[in-house]
Formats: C-alpha cells, structure tokens, sequence
C-alpha cells in the first residue's frame, strides 16, 4: 500500500488515482504512526478496508503532506556510497572507522512538494536518498531480524547546508534548517518492496541528472544500519532512517554548484516514487 497524510492531516491510502481517507471509511487506526506500530494486524485491517473502498478524491486535488507524524528520531548516514565517500576524500572530510551517522531534527522535515527556504546558508545541496520507517520497535536487532522492524520506504532528500555542516562535527546545524528535509510522496508499506537494495534513484535539479546510482551500492545496507543503531538505542515507531546519497552533489562538482532561488529538486526512487521542491529566496 501507499500511505499518505494529506489536506489538514488526514490520513489515507492511495488507490489507483484516487486517495480514500481512511477515517472516514472507518479505520480504527488514526494515524501512520498507530498503523506503524501496529503490526501486521493493522495492515491487514487496512488492506482490506482499502480493497472494499473507492476513493472519494483524485489525487492531483489533495495536498501531500509529510507521510508520517513528527517522528521522535530522524537519522541520517553520511559517506554510504563509495563513489560519494571519494568526492568526500576531495573535501578533505576524513574517513570514519565506523558507520557515520548524524541528526536531522524532525522540525525540519516537509512535504514531498513543499517549497525550500535556504536560510542563511550561501551553500545549499541536494542529496536524494532511500528512507525507511521502523515499524516495531528495534532494540539490540541482528542484520537477519532487521527487516522485521522495517514498516516501509520513502523518497527524502536530505538538503545540505554545506557552510554550517561543518560548524559541528555531528552535521547536524548544516542539515536541519527548517524545510531541509522533504520526505513522501508516501510511504511505501515493505511488503511492496521485495529487495530496498536493489533500486534505482536519481536526482535532478531543474531536469539536468545530477546523481543516479543503486541502493545496491549502498556500503552498509539497511539491515547492518539497523543492527548498529540499535546496538546503542531503541529505534521506536515511526523513527526514519535516511540510508545515505550516491556521487553527485553539488559541493562535489569542479566548481561547486550550489541551489540557487528558483530552482527544481526532483528526487525519485524506482518502485517508491519521487518528490520536487522549489528553492524559494530566504525568508526575511
């Protein structure tokens, strides 16, 4: 299924192009987060109320929002592909011994088409990514039981501001401004995702290619990422997870290129989706 949130924070599923809100058809579950958490016998009562129901809007006339509550945790893995680890070697940012991971604060996440305001960074990247939201809660989880804990997949775009990036050596000032982290278009539930490494996922900023790779490049997959965080704390319901970005950014290219007002991110995953936002001029 794809689940999403939509208009003044319904919830709902998507059934061919039209979305059926699932309150008002009866669930019982009111929000992502309690379906999330409520396992398989959630899914199934969801499956089948939305299997019996015709949806009462088009899809074009609704307004996506983000597809899940503020979760409590938003985690991102920095340098996961290798051919992006090496334009990091060219920015001299030092290999880490272990996965490296940092925080998105959860106020910065929006809608898969909401606009991107820069803030006060002069150095505002785009980074197209796999996410994932844990659906039962994961604590000490080996890499085999891992995708148990898995509720399902987004597209996220994990905007950069590369200038406070480096402010801290977590990242995480450069990559939580407000509507930094625009995640959607839905969630798509895992059992639609037979293999989350083995797609496809590009990025484009005003239609030009900037990044396309694999999720099967990934350097630690869904699952080891999953076993370490959980080694060292509970990843609850709801929490995302943001896999990593392939080569391609803007700070890696000679010279840099940086988003500029006015310009387009378009980030798509085969079998997930794709989300666009505009850059707007800083708000004053």
């Amino acid at each position: 299924m794809k689940l999403v949130r939509f208009d003044d924070a319904k919830i709902g599923a998507v059934k061919g192009d039209g979305v059926i809100d699932l309150v008002a058809a009866g669930s019982r579950w009111t929000t992502i987060r309690s379906i999330a958490g409520g396992g398989a016998e959630a899914l199934d009562e969801v499956r089948a109320l939305v299997e019996r129901t015709e949806p009462a809007k088009a899809l074009n006339d609704v307004k996506l929002l983000a597809p899940i509550e503020r979760p409590g945790k938003y985690l991102a893995i920095g340098m996961n592909y290798a051919r992006h680890l090496e334009e990091a070697d060219k920015l001299g940012v030092a290999r880490a011994k272990h996965q490296t991971w940092f925080n998105k604060q959860t106020s910065c996440i929006a809608g898969p088409y909401d606009d991107i305001d820069p803030g006060v960074t002069g150095k505002l990247d785009y980074e197209v990514e796999l996410g994932a939201v844990i659906g039962l809660a994961a604590k000490r989880v080996s890499e085999a039981d891992a995708p148990a804990h898995v509720f399902g997949y987004f597209v996220a775009n994990d905007v950069s501001a590369r200038d406070w990036q480096f402010h801290t050596p977590t990242f995480t000032m450069g990559k939580s401004f407000d509507t930094h982290g625009p995640i959607g278009p839905w969630i798509v539930t895992a059992d639609e995702v037979p293999d989350p490494h083995a797609l496809d996922l590009r990025c484009f900023v005003n239609g030009e290619k900037r990044q396309e790779s694999n999720t099967s490049q990934l350097i630690n997959n869904l699952w080891a990422q999953i076993a370490y965080l959980s080694t060292a704390f509970t990843l609850e319901t709801g929490d995302l997870i943001a896999t990593g970005t392939p080569e391609g950014v803007g700070v890696g290219m000679e010279p840099p290129r940086f988003l500029q007002p006015g310009d387009v991110v378009r980030c798509e995953i085969d079998g997930i989706g794709a989300i666009e936002n505009r850059v707007i001029a800083p708000a004053t």
